[in-house]
């Protein structure tokens, strides 16, 4: 990593940021306490097990060992014995099954789930995975009307279907059997469609215990129910830890909480990734630069370094690849594809970052736009696989809700992200007269519509903003977790820290705070944008090279301009532990997550 100057180099990026607002979770000492005790934990271990709602040692004992005896049986889900029903007589009657997906990592990863299975038993698998720009999200009464004169007569739908009523009726009205796999939320009348079988732990009538699990997870639970019926001892010691791989991929990858049995799935199916066996695993593996035979697997690795080649695909081509990818064993074909993916990844990279750039610069340039309380922003002929992900990072740049549109051949398609209190679906159903389609809830939207009602759109929903903005300045909250003096960081902590993994959404990794720490070096700036920091506690003795350290800010150069960051400077630091593997500078060090001037 390249050093090019100290923190006043006139390279360094010069941005608006938005304020941040620190907020220190309550540590319940009596409770963190006493649970130390209990479980024999560190106590900081223990206020964040206590903030994740442990109380007892054998809670603590579950949270920190997940194990398959926590997983739920399968025909715990409403509707699971007529979908078992169903698809044992399609194979035993030698009818070709049609598996109906979504093309992110949720709906390939359980197309494969499902399609394994089904194979495994004897039954004829077929699927159908839309292509994102040509037919757009969920079932299609046109490829089930084409898969009816092809011989189908069962389609199973998953991650998709929930809102299908129009499809379910077009497969009533031809013959086909329908079971929809899905965790999407019902209508607000909890009104589901007309199928054979609904699994949906989110159904009205379901006592299925988790209720959050991904698309994925309920497809694990259909073809566990499916091969314990033909062989239950093989199933549980055999198939069901090699299937849980893909189950924890899209558990992490879609962001469901990982508490409950989304924990239990996520972290027994990262321990069997270590010993990944099919060849389209061990091609992704390499594509990604990973090894897990000798560095553990994290949630980090998987979201951030094998999600988004998968969802590649679907975003940039056909997602129906990744399909191919998980089911080959041909080493060589799996290396292609997953070079392919590679090459694809690079490529929406590539997209976003041209369009974001363009997004910044009109930021910067429009002073009006940049004022607006909900950002509408729109390009010719931006990517519609990347806008979703542009609008993420317009709202971590500016703490404000934002939608990036995308205009097509007179066609305004849009995508959009939010903020804490403002629900984004709510405002864009003020302008529901606008729009062909639309739909979403309140973090996420999308839509379509004429591209010539973009300036009604942006005028209704600016003044639907600040009347219900008008009074918040844009702010990033930063939850803090626990106070930790730096001193107090040491190789046996981190170790204790990793049990927490998987961490993800509804198990965030640990943010502490250190009080007055000194910077006891000039800052440094490193390829124009990240800064590194030597840290040393509060003293005016002098401290040994060995007793600092290192914290390390990706984008903070700008930010720590702006603070004026000197030698000598006290600060409070929000930070994360960091184990940095490198042979030349590895060791224990932090990554910046906030900085304030000390005691602000």
């Amino acid at each position: 990593m390249s050093i090019v100057g100290t923190i006043d180099s006139p390279s360094a990026p010069v941005r608006k940021f938005p304020r941040q607002r620190w907020v220190m979770e309550d540590p319940h000492p009596e409770q963190a306490t006493a649970l130390a005790q209990a479980a024999r934990l560190p106590l900081v271990l223990a206020e964040l097990l206590v903030a994740r709602g442990v109380s007892s040692a054998a809670e603590a004992h579950a949270f920190l060992n997940p194990d398959f005896s926590h997983l739920h049986g399968p025909l715990l889900m409403r509707g699971m014995d007529v979908a078992v029903d169903r698809v044992e007589r399609a194979i035993a009657d030698r009818t070709p099954i049609l598996l109906y997906g979504d093309y992110d990592v949720d709906g390939t990863t359980a197309v494969v789930l499902l399609k394994t299975a089904i194979e495994m038993l004897g039954g004829a698998v077929r699927f159908h995975v839309p292509h994102r720009l040509l037919e757009g999200y969920g079932l299609q009464s046109s490829v089930l009307e084409a898969a009816y004169s092809d011989g189908v007569r069962l389609v199973i739908t998953v991650d998709t279907g929930m809102r299908a009523f129009a499809e379910a009726e077009t497969a009533r009205r031809i013959g086909l059997d329908l079971i929809i796999t899905d965790h999407h939320l019902p209508k607000a009348d909890d009104s589901v469609p007309a199928a054979l079988a609904i699994l949906n732990p989110n159904q009205p009538g379901c006592g299925y215990p988790e209720k959050s699990l991904c698309g994925a997870a309920i497809a694990l639970k259909l073809a566990e129910a499916l091969l314990k019926r033909r062989d239950p001892i093989r199933t549980r010691e055999k198939i069901l830890p090699s299937f849980l791989k893909m189950a924890a991929i899209a558990t992490i990858a879609d962001a469901v909480p990982l508490r409950g049995e989304n924990r239990v799935i996520a972290a027994l199916g990262l321990r069997e990734l270590r010993r990944p066996v099919g060849a389209g695993l061990r091609a992704l593996f390499a594509a990604a630069a990973l090894d897990p035979a000798s560095k553990e697997l994290t949630g980090y690795d998987v979201a951030f370094r094998l999600a988004p080649r998968i969802n590649a695909a679907g975003r940039m081509d056909v997602a129906s690849e990744v399909i191919e990818l998980f089911c080959t064993r041909d080493l060589g074909r799996a290396n292609e594809l997953a070079t392919k993916l590679e090459t694809l990844n690079r490529q929406r990279r590539d997209t976003e970052a041209t369009a974001l750039a363009a997004i910044e610069a009109r930021l910067a340039a429009d002073a009006a736009l940049g004022d607006c309380r909900l950002l509408v922003v729109d390009g010719d002929g931006w990517h519609r696989g990347v806008i979703g992900i542009l609008a993420s990072r317009v709202v971590e740049r500016t703490a404000k809700p934002a939608i990036v549109v995308s205009v097509e051949d007179g066609i305004a398609h849009g995508s959009g992200r939010s903020i804490d209190g403002f629900p984004l679906l709510e405002a864009i159903e003020t302008c529901d007269d606008l729009f062909t389609r639309f739909g979403g809830h309140a973090f996420a939207v999308g839509f379509a519509m004429p591209a010539d009602g973009l300036p009604e759109l942006k005028r209704r929903l600016g003044l639907h903003a600040e009347a219900r903005l008008a009074a918040r300045e844009p702010e990033q909250l930063l939850r803090i977790h626990a106070e930790l003096p730096l001193d107090r960081i040491t190789p046996l902590l981190a170790g204790w820290l990793r049990k927490l993994e998987p961490l993800g959404h509804g198990n965030p990794e640990p943010i502490f705070m250190a009080r007055r720490a000194r910077v006891a070096s000039p800052p440094r700036v490193m390829k124009d944008r990240h800064i590194r920091l030597e840290l040393a506690p509060e003293s005016n003795a002098p401290v040994r090279p060995s007793g600092l350290t290192r914290a390390l800010g990706w984008d903070w150069a700008g930010r720590c301009m702006d603070l004026q960051l000197c030698e000598g400077s006290m600060i409070d630091l929000a930070y994360r532990i960091r184990e940095n593997d490198h042979p030349d500078f590895g060791g224990i060090e932090v990554e910046i997550a906030g900085i304030r001037p000390a005691g602000a």
